[in-house]
C-alpha cells in the first residue's frame, strides 16, 4: 500500500496546506484530502509542483508498506 505523508513534510517545512494549495493551483479542499491521505490518486504534474514548492522528493511524500494480506 501507498501512504501519503504530505502532512509530515509540511510540518517539517513549516508551510501550511492552504499556502501550498495556492502555490501549486488546487483548492483548499483537496489539498486536505492529499494531506490526510485521502486519495486514491495524484497526477504526476501535481507531485511534481508540490515537490517544486517544497523542495523534497517525491520518496519525501509517498511510501511504500507491504501489505500482508496477499
Amino acid at each position: 500500500m501507498i501512504v501519503l505523508r504530505l502532512d509530515r513534510v509540511l510540518a517539517d517545512r513549516k508551510v501550511s496546506s492552504k499556502k501550498l494549495a495556492l502555490n501549486v493551483g488546487i483548492n483548499e479542499v483537496n489539498m486536505s484530502l492529499l494531506k490526510r491521505g485521502k486519495i486514491k490518486s495524484i497526477r504526476l504534474e501535481l507531485l511534481n509542483s508540490i515537490c517544486k514548492h517544497l523542495n523534497c522528493q517525491p520518496k519525501d511524500i509517498l511510501e511504500y508498506i507491504p501489505d500482508f494480506e496477499d
